[in-house]
């Protein structure tokens, strides 16, 4: 008898909320007669495709995508076990333009593997990096994370290295390694995906981090929203240390770490770390003044490393690779890749994930297509709702910290979301106000009531009302929230009112019924 044919069907959230799992059983059923398997991937992140059907075959894996299930019985009827031709074949998967053209490090198992098989995690280069920091000495594996250049990829762009030897050289005793999941920017979703995708390379950085500084105990923080990640992440878990990978005697070393999911309650403010760690110590996610520094005093006082799923993600690549290999891509101080979501009115979103130094063009029309509407794009915002509003004068802007930071913009978390010329600019400055209120802890005053004063004066000035001096005022205004807010809430929360006025400045001289 012939070896069955295996057939993906993603699992991811996206995939499955435009009807992967009905295409999956439908698979299921009529090829019930035939040797065939169905096994649920990760998604590739061309999520236009989802749902995006693979076939393995001599030639390798042959894509079909998007899959309605209505599909189904015709692609079986056409030889789809064969990977035979279709309306909806797109070919050798490998081959696929948007994908082949990616340079993937984080995301390299993501839609390959099977999200919850050990099996699959080792034979495509699972615990090749934590059986090497194993290896190694803690100032070693801490050395490797430095000479890589990786920066935290939450948004702040703090080195890792630097964090991680901090908490390492803070003293004997009890130590935590924390992730923070809680991914709140509009427009990403490299978190979610990569936790659903492949969490066996999350569990695996996080040990390592564990590894280096001497942590016995870690924690994964995911908001309320993503209810297959905490799944996904805990039947993860169970699996690693089942495996060995986690509990007493990490793979037969002297490494006794594991791991936990705590779920968040949905407050945007908890992706700031301190605000997170309050929320895992089960207090009101409020912001803690600094210092001290959670490396130092972070979850119950005892020092901790915070890093997020990417960045935690990236460490086991680099140990694997080596610090070199990591080190060798991207551009300046920008080492490495960075995931970018592609998101909002845009042709084809999903995740490119490639060196630093790509220019925001090269995503927005290149990768992205333009827009989903077909009419040209006006405005990008980069690094979620805080981040600023960019023109297309801007395209060529490469994704680099320090390049942003000069052109008054961030990178942050890697979220580009486009806006086609039908935006109202003001209306999205009026927004960031907004939200800045709506999701404030409320700890701080420039933040708390600076973001309500702030909408009501972009009200003033879009109504026409003492526009000269209300625009001053908002200037201000703006000033007293970056320097004054305790933390990067009420400090970003100008950044995108301040590029919609200085790029758009029309959208602000007339009332919004005028200027339509």
């Amino acid at each position: 008898m012939s070896s069955p044919v295996t057939v993906y069907v993603p699992r991811d959230s996206a995939a499955r909320s435009v009807g992967a799992d009905e295409v999956a059983e439908r698979i299921s059923a009529a090829a019930a007669g035939h040797p065939a398997r169905v096994v649920r991937n990760g998604s590739r992140g061309m999520l236009w495709l989802e749902p995006l059907v693979e076939v393995v075959t001599a030639a390798g894996r042959i894509a079909y995508g998007p899959v309605a299930p209505g599909d189904v019985e015709g692609l079986l009827d056409a030889g789809l076990l064969d990977g035979a031709a279709h309306p909806l074949c797109l070919g050798p998967t490998e081959d696929i333009g948007w994908l082949r053209d990616q340079t993937r490090v984080t995301f390299a198992r993501v839609g390959v593997v099977d999200p919850l098989s050990a099996e699959d995690h080792l034979a495509h280069g699972g615990l090749a990096g934590l059986r090497r920091a194993l290896e190694l000495g803690p100032e070693e594996v801490v050395a490797e994370v430095t000479e890589s250049g990786l920066r935290g990829r939450g948004g702040a762009g703090f080195p890792a290295g630097v964090k991680w030897k901090t908490v390492q050289e803070a003293g004997e005793g009890l130590k935590f390694v924390c992730c923070n999941a809680d991914e709140g920017d509009s427009g990403t979703f490299a978190d979610r995906m990569l936790m659903e995708g492949d969490p066996f390379t999350l569990i695996e950085g996080m040990t390592i981090a564990a590894r280096a500084v001497g942590a016995r105990e870690g924690y994964v923080y995911v908001r309320s929203e993503y209810p297959d990640a905490v799944a996904t992440l805990r039947a993860a878990i169970a699996t690693a240390r089942e495996q060995g990978w986690l509990g007493r005697g990490v793979l037969g070393s002297d490494l006794d770490f594991d791991l936990f999911v705590r779920v968040g309650a949905g407050a945007y403010i908890c992706g700031e770390e301190t605000s997170m760690l309050e929320s895992l110590e089960g207090k009101r996610g409020t912001v803690r003044a600094k210092p001290p520094i959670p490396a130092l005093e972070g979850l119950f006082g005892r020092p901790t490393v915070v890093n997020n799923v990417l960045t935690l993600g990236s460490v086991p690549m680099i140990l694997a690779d080596g610090a070199k290999s990591f080190a060798d891509l991207g551009t300046g101080r920008s080492r490495g890749t960075q995931v970018f979501q592609l998101g909002g009115n845009v042709a084809r979103g999903g995740i490119v994930e490639t060196a630093f130094g790509v220019t925001l063009g090269e995503l927005v029309e290149g990768y992205g297509g333009g827009t989903r509407s077909g009419r040209p794009v006006r405005a990008v915002q980069v690094g979620g709702p805080l981040g600023a509003y960019l023109p297309t004068s801007r395209f060529g802007l490469p994704m680099d910290y320090e390049e942003f930071a000069a052109a008054g913009a961030m990178v942050g978390h890697g979220g580009v979301v486009v806006f086609d010329d039908t935006v109202d600019m003001a209306g999205q400055a009026r927004f960031a106000m907004e939200f800045c209120a709506a999701e404030s802890c409320g700890k701080c005053t420039p933040c708390r009531i600076g973001a309500v004063r702030g909408t009501e004066v972009i009200d003033r000035i879009v109504a026409g009302e003492n526009r000269t001096a209300n625009l001053v005022l908002l200037n201000d205004l703006c000033d007293l929230m970056t320097e004054g807010s305790l933390c990067a809430m009420g400090g970003l929360t100008p950044m995108p009112v301040r590029s919609a006025l200085e790029h758009f400045p029309g959208d602000f001289g007339a009332t919004k019924e005028a200027r339509r």
